[in-house]
């Protein structure tokens, strides 16, 4: 009466449904037609009416039981069709992988999101990673971000934090312009957990490929997964050479061998997740103590060329400056000052503060003898250590000795901006790194390479030195601001006292 499941087609969900749409059709056969030649009549019309529906509940029990018959083979024989086991890769994704690196490299810039730890200790950090350059820019939040919560930029060897202890615990990608004050150099050991995960960015791109290694066979696929409509090969394989992890990390990778996301773990992090956004790729500015955004250096025009060579002189007829001291001269210390230089005199005069010791203040006098210090009473430290004040007038007269012997950065720096006004002769070659603006003047970046230090002038089209930096010890980026014009005389501490700096 009904058609029947054949074994082939019991065994699967697929075949019980046709049995299913069979019996139906045979029911709706059974339904639709008539009973067996009704007679005219009342009798034999009542008496078929009741064989055909004895009929049709014999075929509705019928159908019933042979369809729940099929469907429970069918459920009890069906197995989803078992996953692909991990292997070792082919060629082609030998290839991919050997690729990734120099695939970053090519592809400049991503965004980013890191996950480190988990629970109290999680980290997040938001922001941009340039292998170009290479400098990452982050926003560091989360429940375990400690010391380290605010803004952060980093190159391989100097790492820059601007602190925000009250900030939200969610990080937020941070802005494209950053603000120009309160970074620092921030002190990452080479074991600290921060500095392992800002080793790992920065190894994720490279410009040739990855030697294969002696044992290509510890390199695995483990599956597929699809992120953003892109299907993407997870592959594990030992972390890039001069990297160490606390196991191989496994790598999202799509066909074209750009990474989008990366899981493994570090010493003294825990597990670490990097999401990468290849969409958001903007260009990233480096602050100042980075060395400011990038340039194309070229040779001097003639025009710039003169300003340089008369540059001395414009500064004598001046007579001296008011300076603004932002130095970055060690890892523990970064200093901040005020005061006043003449170039007649060849002289300077300032307040110095370390943002570590923020009730501390040293006077520094630099002339032509050597450099002098004095501390101030803690009863006259004027303003924090951001703005630390210009020094007293007159002068501050006890507790002064001799600086050291050999030169420290902003001896080095403070000696560079007053020999800017002397003459041309000890100055190195110069290069135009960039066109820039300060304080709403547009400036020539000038790059000089002497025996003592790497400088660059910031020379307005007036022929003013409106910023004079120098490359300290650490690789970051020390600024003397000069705004030229008249300042107060003082005196000198008692001479001979002391001692040249030398370089």
């Amino acid at each position: 009466m009904t058609a029947r499941a054949t074994p082939t087609e019991a065994v699967t969900p697929g075949a019980a449904r046709r049995i299913l749409n069979r019996d139906q059709e045979a029911i709706r056969r059974v339904l639709d037609g008539g009973p067996d030649r009704i007679r005219r009549g009342p009798g034999g019309l009542r008496r078929g009416l009741v064989r055909r529906r004895r009929t049709t509940l014999l075929a509705l029990a019928v159908v019933a039981t042979i369809s729940a018959a099929a469907l429970v083979a069918g459920l009890l024989s069906w197995a989803p069709d078992p996953p692909e086991q991990a292997r070792t890769l082919t060629a082609a994704e030998h290839e991919r992988l050997a690729a990734m690196r120099v695939t970053n490299y090519r592809d400049l810039r991503s965004g980013l999101h890191v996950t480190t730890g988990d629970g109290a200790a999680r980290t997040e950090l938001i922001g941009w990673v340039d292998w170009s350059r290479p400098l990452v820019y982050l926003d560091v939040g989360g429940p375990g971000a400690g010391a380290e919560r605010g803004l952060l930029q980093a190159t391989p060897t100097v790492v820059l934090l601007r602190p925000d202890p009250t900030a939200v615990p969610t990080p937020a990608p941070p802005p494209l312009v950053p603000p120009a004050d309160r970074w620092r150099l921030h002190d990452l050991p080479a074991g600290h957990g921060l500095a392992r995960l800002l080793d790992l960015l920065f190894r994720l791109a490279a410009d040739r490929p990855e030697p294969a290694g002696a044992a290509p066979e510890a390199a695995r696929w483990l599956g597929r997964e699809t992120i953003g409509a892109e299907p993407m090969d997870i592959l594990q394989a030992p972390p890039p050479s001069g990297l160490t992890t606390a196991e191989h990390p496994r790598y999202w990778l799509d066909q074209s061998a750009r990474l989008h996301r990366l899981e493994t773990r570090l010493a003294d992090v825990g597990p670490v997740t990097v999401q990468l956004n290849r969409a958001n790729r903007p260009t990233l500015r480096p602050v100042d103590a980075l060395g400011g955004r990038p340039g194309l250096p070229r040779a001097l025009t003639a025009a710039e060329q003169d300003r340089l060579n008369r540059l001395a002189g414009r500064l004598r007829a001046r007579g001296g400056a008011t300076v603004t001291l932002t130095a970055p001269v060690g890892t523990d210390t970064n200093l901040r000052g005020a005061g006043w230089l003449s170039w007649t005199r060849r002289t300077a005069y300032l307040t110095v503060a370390d943002l570590g010791r923020p009730n501390r203040r040293t006077l520094l006098h630099h002339g032509p003898d050597g450099t002098a210090r004095a501390e101030l009473p803690a009863t006259a430290v004027p303003g924090p250590a951001e703005a630390p004040g210009r020094p007293p007038l007159p002068r501050h007269s006890d507790g002064w000795r001799a600086g050291p012997a050999r030169a420290d950065d902003l001896d080095l720096l403070v000696d560079a901006a007053l020999r800017a006004g002397g003459s041309a002769g000890q100055r190195g070659q110069a290069v135009r790194v960039r066109g820039d603006s300060l304080a709403g003047r547009t400036v020539d970046v000038v790059e000089l390479r002497t025996s003592r230090a790497l400088l660059r002038y910031w020379i307005d089209r007036s022929g003013l030195l409106r910023r004079l930096e120098l490359r300290t010890r650490p690789g970051a980026w020390a600024q003397l601001d000069l705004t030229p014009g008249s300042v107060p005389r003082w005196t000198a501490p008692a001479p001979g006292r002391a001692r040249p700096a030398d370089g």
